[in-house]
């Protein structure tokens, strides 16, 4: 079995991959690279057991066969190399050997057929959508989702399509954000959760390519394919909860305000905050708004006034700044809108302008009690 392959390609390829191996492996054989060859085709594959990405390379060779290549060296070897052709040859001694232009390198591998068989999706659906489309739904929700074991529906984000778009959701209880999308149709109604490992890999090779992306899933599994590649993955088992019933719809009290001037506010003011609670006050009164908070432990305390436009009661409501700061960092927008109806009610947070034609961003910050 013997191919020849350009260095700079196979890297490429084996770097995207190497995000599913994890560091530590149950199972020897999940840390190295499946290499199935056919006639002037090298297919790499990647698993975990609960996420598999499998990419295609074009390679001369007339053989076939299947060995499974150790990740870790391998790939430090190919970071190494100028862009050259790599020939690969494997010997009866259980070694490949990788023949460059100055040196000869063999490692050892394993039988192909010890690495786990791609999960087969029977009976998908599938729907169709642009790959920075895809990548900007999974940024914009994916640092919402929670980490709790006990909950793992909570840990991943959940997708619901529709004839009319793409919503995509992701809480931890403390905040939620809800993305709308109108150019992501599916055929039919669905809906499934996705856990963060692939979603992040795929944010990582898909923001700012224009490459179309096939979705399918079933019940159980769900496969993006896109050029060359593949991910499947196996999805979060369970029922998402009412998200919809946790949005206040009435919220008399809206304030508008730069987005770049109330993170940096916030960011400032935090650093006096109790390093438990993280605890702001937001004070509004007229064209006003006072950001403040105490660390009467330590004796800290900070405030600012900023300039805003409010419509509503004059109110005062506490926020953990961490929430506001990580749903401020993840708005691209000049100006932002919180809704409000009362200081023990969620404050809705929506970007101003910003957004593409069919795109909504809804983000929910949970209030905290404030010390009187």
């Amino acid at each position: 079995m013997k191919f020849i392959v350009s260095s700079a390609s196979l890297l490429k390829q084996l770097q995207i991959l190497g995000g599913v191996i994890n560091n530590t492996n149950t199972l020897p054989i999940l840390d190295h690279f499946l290499f199935a060859l056919s006639p002037n085709e090298l297919v790499v594959s990647a698993s975990d057991l609960e996420t598999t990405m499998v990419t295609t390379l074009s390679v001369e060779t007339n053989d076939s066969g299947r060995i499974a290549v150790p990740a870790r060296l391998l790939l430090e070897t190919l970071k190494t190399f100028a862009e050259q052709p790599l020939t690969f040859v494997v010997q009866s001694n259980n070694t490949v050997e990788i023949s460059a232009n100055n040196g000869k390198y063999a490692l050892a591998y394993a039988a192909g057929d010890e690495f786990p068989n791609t999960i087969q999706l029977s009976n998908p659906s599938q729907t169709h959508m642009d790959g920075d489309a895809l990548a900007t739904a999974i940024s914009k929700t994916i640092f919402a989702a929670g980490n709790d074991d006990l909950r793992p529906v909570m840990s991943g984000v959940f997708f619901q399509l529709s004839t009319e778009g793409l919503t995509c959701v992701a809480t931890d209880a403390h905040k939620l954000v809800k993305y709308q999308r109108n150019d992501a149709t599916s055929q039919g109604s669905a809906e499934f959760i996705m856990p963060k490992k692939p979603l992040n890999l795929l944010k990582g090779i898909l923001m700012g390519s224009t490459t179309p992306v096939t979705i399918e899933y079933n019940e159980s599994n769900a496969r993006f394919s896109f050029d060359q590649t593949s991910l499947v993955c196996r999805l979060i088992d369970g029922k998402y909860p009412n998200y919809e019933a946790v949005i206040p719809k009435e919220n008399p009290n809206m304030l508008v305000i730069s987005r770049t001037a109330l993170l940096s506010s916030v960011k400032r003011i935090s650093i006096f905050s109790n390093k438990t609670t993280h605890q702001l006050r937001l004070k509004i009164a007229g064209a006003s708004l006072q950001i403040s908070a105490e660390d009467i432990d330590y004796s800290n305390k900070a405030e600012e006034q900023l300039k805003c436009v409010y419509q509503g009661d004059d109110m005062q409501i506490g926020f953990n700044a961490r929430f506001l700061i990580e749903m401020l960092n993840n708005l691209s927008c000049d100006e932002v809108r919180l809704e409000m109806s009362m200081p023990n009610r969620a404050g809705i947070l929506t970007p101003v302008d910003g957004l593409d034609e069919g795109e909504q961003v809804t983000m929910l910050v949970m209030p905290v009690m404030l010390n009187s």
